[in-house]
Order: structure tokens, then C-alpha cells, then sequence
């Protein structure tokens, strides 16, 4: 699989890993399970989305910064793999934290911008099961955090 030209297309590119920020690693494989560490919405250091939604977000650009998310784990998974993505399998499990407001319930919305990149990148292995949660805050201040768990090779 070229997961490059396939990101490339939807004009997108894998980022560096981003380094943790607190007292954790970026991922622990165990068997043929990758499991990632949550992701927030970095672009080049600096978070691209900070505050709820929908009061300071929209949900509409939550999606965009679960989407990074997603880019930033696939980008822990590729450095786990050391970049050979014939040994990628299949995205198992996502989990999605958004930082809502007390009456915001479209958690599931803001999860599908990562989940739908799952989906073109990878097709029926990019289908998972997920979780969609709000919650009060997240570290930094970031709009959506997203944990992925990845069966390789």
C-alpha cells in the first residue's frame, strides 16, 4: 500500500511524529497490537484547535482537528513500523475525546473527521470500532484527543 500517494491525494501528508508532552510514550506494541497514545490536534508544534465546542470550535473544525489527530497517530504507527506500511493490517479501535459544552451531542460528528480518513486511506481496513466522548477539557486547551489501536504484521 502507498499511504503516501493515497494522502497525497486528498492533498495531505503524514506529519513527524509528534513527541509527547507529559510522562508517557507515543505508542506500546504488544503482540500484533499497536496501541497509540492520544493525539492531539498538532500542526508543526502548536495546536491547530483550541476551547469547545460548539462555543469557541465548530464542530465543523473539530472535524478537521480529529482528522489531524488521526494523521499524527498514523504518524506514531508509521514510526513504530519503521515506515513499512505493508506490515499495517488494520485500524482496530479509535477512541475520540471532545471537548463539549455541557449541551453538546454531536461527539459522533467531530469523531467522523478522523474516522472517515480512516476510511479513505484504508478502505475496509480502515473500518474500526470507536468511541465518541465529551468531556470538560483536554490537555493544552486542544478541541478533540484521539487514541488509535492498529493490528500490524
Amino acid at each position: 500500500m502507498d499511504l503516501h500517494a493515497k494522502l497525497a491525494s486528498l492533498g495531505l501528508k503524514l506529519p513527524v511524529a509528534p513527541k509527547p508532552v507529559a510522562a508517557y510514550v507515543p505508542a506500546v506494541r504488544t503482540g500484533n497490537l499497536i496501541v497509540v497514545s492520544g493525539q492531539l490536534p498538532m500542526v508543526e508544534g502548536k495546536l491547530s484547535a483550541v476551547g469547545r465546542v460548539p462555543s469557541a470550535v465548530t464542530p465543523e473544525a473539530a472535524q478537521l482537528a480529529a482528522r489531524q489527530c488521526a494523521l499524527n497517530a498514523l504518524a506514531v504507527v508509521g514510526d513504530q513500523i519503521g515506515g513499512d506500511w505493508s506490515r499495517f493490517v488494520r485500524v482496530v479501535r479509535i477512541g475520540v475525546f471532545v471537548a463539549s459544552e455541557n449541551d453538546f451531542t454531536e461527539q459522533p460528528r467531530v469523531a467522523n473527521g478522523a474516522s472517515e480518513l480512516l476510511g479513505q486511506l484504508f478502505g475496509e481496513a480502515g473500518r474500526h470500532a470507536r468511541a465518541a466522548v465529551g468531556v470538560n477539557v483536554l490537555p493544552l486547551g486542544a478541541v478533540v484527543e484521539v487514541e488509535m489501536m492498529v493490528e500490524v504484521k
